[in-house]
């Protein structure tokens, strides 16, 4: 059963502001759940209606009802259990093979998917500006399906990184040349801009090297693609070459 002290404490980690003061998060269903008690990070409970997780110690799940669990749960139709997770200390970043710099990324459907995409590409470490949707984010996690617990994130001055770096840097800008007919490195940074408004003019003037994905349509409408599919496409070019 749960008190009311917890279900303050469980809402209260949907706001930012709550999440860092208590250093917590929490995940829901089963698979993005199960993905996370695998990894580094530290369960600190299980709030379950179902006799599920049997490798987790009895003194650190709780069997709730389903209205106690709607109660909690930040999806609109929840699934059938949540877990709160402790945040990690940031780790250091090594400047060294892919790394993707997100510039501004506000949607948490987009940096979750994202999250997923480096997984898949196997790039392990994001640098996001410090004005970045954040990863613990309830709806991050969930976009992540269980990546948030490979790869490696960071909030960063992305001017501050990007100037001083040795790495050579990729943007995507919808002039530039090229992904399809450019030499691509297999190490570097690539920079994807902000939903609405793309990289920064401060962070452009810091790339040498502007990528564009072209259009193929014979009208030529459509001004942008979504940044996480743009991303899907500069990754799968990277790993291609």
């Amino acid at each position: 059963m749960l008190s009311k002290n917890q279900i303050k404490l469980i809402t209260s980690l949907q706001q930012k502001k709550q999440r860092f003061a208590n250093q917590l998060f929490f995940a829901e269903g089963i698979k993005v759940i199960q993905e996370l008690v695998e990894s580094n990070f530290e369960l600190v409970h299980l709030y379950s209606t179902q006799n599920d997780f049997e490798e987790v110690s009895q003194d650190k799940k709780t069997l709730i009802s389903a209205n106690e669990l709607k109660k909690i749960s930040a999806l609109a139709t929840q699934n059938s259990c949540l877990a709160v997770f402790r945040i990690q200390a940031d780790k250091k970043i090594i400047e060294s093979g892919l790394i993707l710099a997100l510039d501004s990324i506000r949607d948490p459907g987009n940096l979750g998917t994202i999250l997923r995409l480096c997984d898949w590409f196997g790039i392990d470490q994001i640098v996001c500006s410090k004005d970045a949707v954040d990863i613990y984010n309830p709806k991050v996690v969930q976009a992540t399906m269980g990546s948030i617990a490979r790869v490696n994130v960071n909030y960063i001055d992305l001017e501050n990184f990007i100037g001083k770096t040795q790495l050579p840097v990729f943007g995507t800008f919808m002039q530039g040349s090229t992904i399809y007919k450019t030499d691509l490195p297999q190490e570097g940074i690539i920079v994807m801009g902000n939903e609405a408004n793309g990289i920064s003019p401060e962070l452009e003037k810091l790339i040498k090297n502007r990528l564009t994905i072209p259009r193929f349509g014979s009208l030529q409408k459509t001004e942008s693609l979504n940044v996480a599919t743009a991303t899907a496409i500069v990754l799968s070019e990277f790993r291609r070459s």
